[in-house]
């Protein structure tokens, strides 16, 4: 027992631990977009209609929008489709040859035969002849299946023996069959066909009587062998229920008059039109809090399965649920509209155009999918705005996968527009409804509130959430920003060395898979905090007096680190995003001034100085880009201050400055790999090789020949 209590109350323990641990943000996240969506979901106009089948009108009621009578449509389609079904019953070519018919028709030939051949065998051996009673016996035979011949004609025939009856047995079977089966035989064309049966057997071979036992035979058994073909009458019926028109109910039109007992049709009118209110609505809140949830519950699962990295970092979530919820309240404000393009006009691109651009393609893809749905649901479960929906969204997504500039989003909204338009002719086309036809203009207006909406909302979005998105990072590239413009005026020399940083750092970015734009922009900006003191330099003294040869170690090195902590004031007072701000931060890591470190060895009296002193006050690189750019820094210093930069010696300080920074555990915090340091040296030494070339010296010989051309 003992033992046993000790269990419960660690279980207990457990649970009660479990309870008190802090709930998981994107658990929050879940619920709280769930219910958003289900609210959505669930609002309808406030006024509505309480009207059951067989109760009277208290009011009159007008339809507020077209709608297709679906009851109406469906009762003139059935109609139609019953007189398609009478007329192709007396159409002979929705008949065909039924085979079973000559089947029937030869087993019952060779049962006539099998009995005149039991007649003509003869009941011993000793018996010679026919007797008259055989005769007489096959007369009447014959003529119970219809067939009327004289004794004259029958006695020869069964005096020939029953092998004979045997072949006439066979002859007749398959004259019947072959005419049976290739004949198209009707109750009009029998009489004339059973006169043309002599041209069916053969020429010779029969006796007269067997010729004329044989014609009767096969005239007879003849029978019209065509039945109805049910495909060919499935056909005729399925064209007839597309030729009749949908019957549509235009705006205010009288649906039901006060006084008026609701019928079936009624009450699906107005259900169609959205205005009849459920009789269970606890029932209907059920299914669409599970739609909403399951909807929202599938995204995060794929998101999750397909892009793990989204599915970790709240923030990231949180906008997609921002984004998805955005674009349903937007659908469902819009089908409130009574206007029948109302419903093509839901921005679903405009949620398409922000994932994609902020985030993910592949997490736009999903979210347009669910938003599509969600189109539908909005819409009382309409096919044609969810298509338009979907076709816009992601016509939207590889419009601006690789936007690079705001007014890609502005030619995006053009293709856009485009796509919905066509779609809308499309489905006029395929679902023979001319009145989507008249709405396509409404898909270029979709196109263009996408594209608008998504510049307004790009900015807040991107603040917000702390995204930096493939535009805004070209737009800081643009050197006429203001930062790099004093960059350029007051340091040009960091200038120049922030531009070859980062066409080192771009192209090992793209030989390890990194983010190469965002690796050059950071670059741009990694050393901005040298603004505030450039002489202090190396690479602005350009051959002038070095002012670190005048002052001590420590104060050179508080001054060299100081442009790691200016560079992060900068960024903040001209709202650098905080990616950018990173590799301001990190591109020295926790790196030691070595220079100056040495120097204060050397001058210092007893030796003994503290290198957390000469040390950079970090954090060390937190990622691959950030990490790029600290080897990238590195080297393009190192490289500048070669002699003689030949590509031995240039390869030679790449790998040895990239060994300095792993072995330092610069790197330890990054994502690099060793197989990517090495991708990243043999790209800084293909870049550094097209820098520092060897220039191809003239021979005297040309070189005096263009002296004595320009004299």
């Amino acid at each position: 027992m003992g033992e046993v209590a000790k269990r419960v109350a660690a279980s207990a323990r457990a649970a009660g631990a479990w309870f008190r641990r802090p709930i998981d943000g994107r658990l929050w996240l879940f619920l709280g977009t769930g219910l958003v969506l289900f609210l959505i979901l669930a609002f309808k106009s406030p006024t509505g209609v309480d009207l059951r089948v067989g109760e009277v009108a208290a009011r009159d009621i007008e339809a507020p929008r077209s709608v297709v009578n679906r009851v109406a449509t469906e009762r003139l389609r059935d109609e139609a489709a019953r007189e398609a079904v009478r007329n192709a019953a007396n159409n002979p070519e929705n008949y065909r040859i039924n085979t079973t018919v000559g089947v029937l028709a030869a087993d019952e030939v060779q049962g006539l035969f099998h009995r005149l051949i039991q007649v003509a065998t003869p009941d011993t051996e000793e018996a010679a002849g026919v007797t008259d009673a055989q005769v007489i016996q096959a007369v009447e035979i014959l003529a119970e299946a219809g067939v009327s011949l004289p004794a004259s004609t029958v006695r020869p025939v069964l005096e020939a023996g029953p092998a004979r009856l045997e072949r006439l047995a066979e002859i007749s079977r398959d004259t019947v069959e072959e005419i049976l089966r290739t004949q198209r035989v009707t109750s009009e064309s029998l009489d004339p066909l059973r006169a043309q049966v002599g041209e069916y057997l053969p020429e010779t071979g029969l006796a007269e009587p067997e010729r004329r036992l044989v014609t009767l035979v096969v005239a007879t058994n003849l029978r019209p062998n065509l039945t109805l073909d049910p495909q060919a009458v499935q056909r005729v019926e399925q064209q007839a229920r597309r030729s009749v028109p949908d019957v549509v109910v235009q705006p205010g039109q009288m649906i039901i008059r006060r006084g008026d007992v609701a019928t079936q049709e009624t009450i699906q009118l107005l259900q169609d039109l959205g205005i009849l209110r459920p009789e269970r609505p606890y029932a209907s809140w059920l299914g669409l809090a599970l739609v909403a949830y399951g909807l929202v519950g599938l995204s995060a699962l794929a998101i999750r399965q397909f892009r793990p990295e989204v599915s970790r970092e709240t923030k990231q979530l949180g906008l997609v649920a921002l984004v998805f919820v955005l674009v349903a309240l937007l659908a469902r404000i819009v089908s409130l509209w009574s206007w029948d393009g109302a419903p093509f006009l839901i921005p679903v691109a405009l949620g398409s155009m922000l994932i994609t651009i902020l985030i993910d393609a592949h997490v736009a893809v999903l979210t347009t999918l669910v938003a599509a749905l969600v189109t539908g649901l909005v819409t009382d479960y309409a096919l044609e705005p969810m298509v338009v929906a979907l076709v816009g969204g992601i016509t939207a997504i590889l419009s601006v996968n690789r936007a690079s500039q705001r007014s890609d989003v502005t030619r995006a909204g053009l293709w856009v527009g485009l796509a919905c338009t066509l779609t809308l002719l499309a489905l006029s086309l395929a679902r023979a409804r001319p009145v989507l036809g008249s709405h396509a203009w409404v898909g270029l207006v979709n196109g263009l509130v996408s594209s608008v909406g998504t510049l307004g909302l790009l900015p807040y979005l991107e603040t917000a959430f702390g995204i930096t998105s493939a535009i805004r990072l070209l737009e800081l590239a643009n050197p006429n920003q203001p930062l790099l413009r004093r960059l350029l005026l007051e340091a040009p020399g960091t200038y120049h060395h922030s531009i070859m940083v980062g066409n080192l750092a771009e192209a090992a970015a793209e030989a390890t898979g990194g983010d190469s734009l965002l690796v050059r922009v950071g670059a741009l900006y990694h050393d901005i905090g040298k603004i505030r003191r450039p002489y202090f330099f190396t690479e602005n003294q350009f051959g002038g007096e070095n002012p670190h040869d005048k002052i001590a170690p420590s104060l050179s090195t508080l001054i060299i680190l100081s442009h790691v902590r200016d560079g992060l004031e900068l960024a903040r007072e001209y709202r650098l995003p905080a990616v950018i701000s990173a590799f301001i931060a990190e591109h020295h890591g926790t790196d030691l001034v070595r220079y100056f470190y040495n120097k204060a060895v050397e001058t210092s009296r007893d030796g003994t100085v503290d290198e957390e002193d000469f040390r950079y006050p970090g954090p060390k690189p937190q990622s691959k880009e950030t990490a790029i750019l600290m080897l990238a820094d590195g080297v393009e210093a190192t490289v500048r201050s070669l002699s003689r930069p030949t590509p031995g010696r240039i390869e030679g300080v790449v790998r040895k400055q990239i060994k300095a920074r792993l072995e330092s555990g610069q790197l330890d915090e990054s994502e690099l790999t060793m197989k990517d340091l090495d991708k990243i040296a043999n790209a800084f030494v293909k870049v550094l090789n097209g820098v520092y070339h060897t220039r191809v010296e003239y021979p005297e010989r040309i070189v005096r020949e263009m002296q004595a051309r320009r004299g």
